[in-house]
């Protein structure tokens, strides 16, 4: 295998026996010659090649050999059959925590799981300020881990387990737990190592963070590798074939109703309208949350409402969100004020977003030197699914932006939908459709 190379398998099997009576395998131990088991092949002659520094997405329906084949990278299972060759440091997220003593504090756990993982107690010790703040857990650090939640349990062993600083990061749908922010950080770091470098292993059924994070893909089904390829081209082969098998799960989609180009300006200038929705409640305490700017503490609040100004974290798709931003007296040397906010889902991928001067609403009406609350109505026809909520305050002048006060968190919102779904993707729109015979 070439120093390029950071994964290598040729010709992988694997083969599982399964006896249909304890009795039968005491029989084959007996009497070596006969089978008395069923085979099952979980892989079949699986040939890969990964490069240094290459993300692989591997997707496929449930049973079809993803866990498995990760198994054998990692080396916790030998394979039946062909040749495994890694080439560089191995850290896999398969069972997160499964090396974990519920008696042990966490502290205790991180050293005790640090040393399994290959690092010695020097190495442990002086990453462990790092592992902490990642699991950002505060005091239960010094509580046993049976005292923990499943979330501070999952941000615990992933912290641990990233810790390694791998040359081949391996992991098997460990991002689908622990809460947005978690997740948004996971994705994060993932982003970071394969920036420097690493190769990344990377199982999910989530499609869209395949998308995100991968720049090739596998699928697999019965063991078998049935195609590789750029990631885009793999996730639609998956989809056709999931889609395929499973006709009745196409599913149907709220009418989003289509707007008047009138009714799109009426939205497009409601900011500068004079009949604000005044919140009930503004949340003005942002506790641990990534703040930054050269006017830290300009937004005094914010509030997330439905159309009455009532506090609201559900919606329907296509409902109506109001976000409102209130603002100190400020300085008449930053006036003109900017002021946007960020959707994001819990990748950190931008859904929505946008800002006073994007919408080309006049600020220069705004009384300056006075509080000022900048609200935003926001229509979201987007896919039913959790989703943080980012506001910010920049200069007016987009050649050279300027941040006075970022807030990277404020609010979670929840998107739902009652009925079933006829669309994929992350947003929903009007689509017309038109079918006619040729004469």
């Amino acid at each position: 295998m070439g120093e390029e190379i950071a994964i290598s398998l040729k010709n992988i099997s694997k083969c599982y026996k399964r006896y249909a009576r304890p009795v039968d395998r005491l029989k084959e131990i007996l009497l070596p010659g006969k089978s008395h088991a069923q085979e099952f092949w979980a892989l079949r002659d699986i040939n890969l090649e990964v490069p240094k520094g290459e993300t692989v997405g591997i997707i496929g329906q449930n049973g079809s050999g993803k866990s498995t084949l990760l198994q054998v990278i990692a080396g916790t299972l030998t394979p039946t059959t062909g040749e495994v060759q890694v080439n560089g440091r191995v850290s896999a997220l398969l069972e997160l925590g499964s090396g974990f003593n519920p008696e042990f504090t966490g502290r205790q756990n991180v050293f005790f799981n640090g040393q399994i993982l290959g690092l010695s107690r020097e190495e442990i010790e002086a990453k462990f300020e790092e592992i902490a703040a990642f699991a950002d857990i505060g005091d239960f650090m010094e509580q046993p881990v049976k005292t923990y939640s499943s979330g501070m349990f999952v941000r615990l062993a992933f912290a641990v387990a990233v810790s390694v600083n791998p040359d081949i990061l391996i992991v098997d749908e460990a991002l689908s737990v622990g809460d947005i922010f978690f997740q948004q950080k996971c994705y994060k770091f993932l982003e970071e190592l394969r920036f420097n470098g690493a190769s990344i292993i990377f199982v999910s059924h989530d499609t869209q963070a395949v998308l995100k994070l991968c720049e090739k893909a596998i699928l697999m089904e019965n063991g078998y590798l049935l195609y590789s390829g750029k990631a885009s081209q793999i996730v639609s082969k998956y989809m056709e074939l999931y889609y395929g098998k499973f006709p009745h799960l196409k599913t149907h989609a709220p009418k989003v109703s289509r707007q008047s180009s009138k009714e799109v300006e009426q939205k497009t200038n409601y900011s500068s309208q004079v009949n604000l929705v005044y919140p009930k409640e503004f949340q003005n305490d942002f506790p641990g949350v990534n703040r930054y700017g050269t006017h830290v503490g300009l937004i005094a609040g914010t509030s997330i409402t439905d159309l009455d100004g009532q506090a609201e974290s559900i919606f329907q798709v296509g409902e109506d969100m109001l976000l409102s931003v209130k603002l100190n007296p400020h300085n008449l040397d930053i006036c003109p004020l900017n002021v946007g906010f960020q959707v994001k889902d819990r990748l950190g991928q931008i859904i929505i977003g946008s800002n006073t001067f994007l919408l080309s609403i006049d600020m220069e009406n705004v009384e300056f030197g006075k509080p000022m609350i900048c609200q935003f109505r926001i229509n979201l026809p987007i896919l039913p699914q959790q989703y943080t909520v980012n506001a910010a305050v920049a200069n007016y002048d987009s050649a050279a932006e300027i941040t006075y006060d970022w807030l990277d968190y404020i609010g979670t919102i929840q998107v739902i939908s009652d009925a079933l779904l006829e669309q994929i993707g992350f947003c929903f729109t009007d689509i017309d459709v038109m079918v006619k015979s040729e004469i």
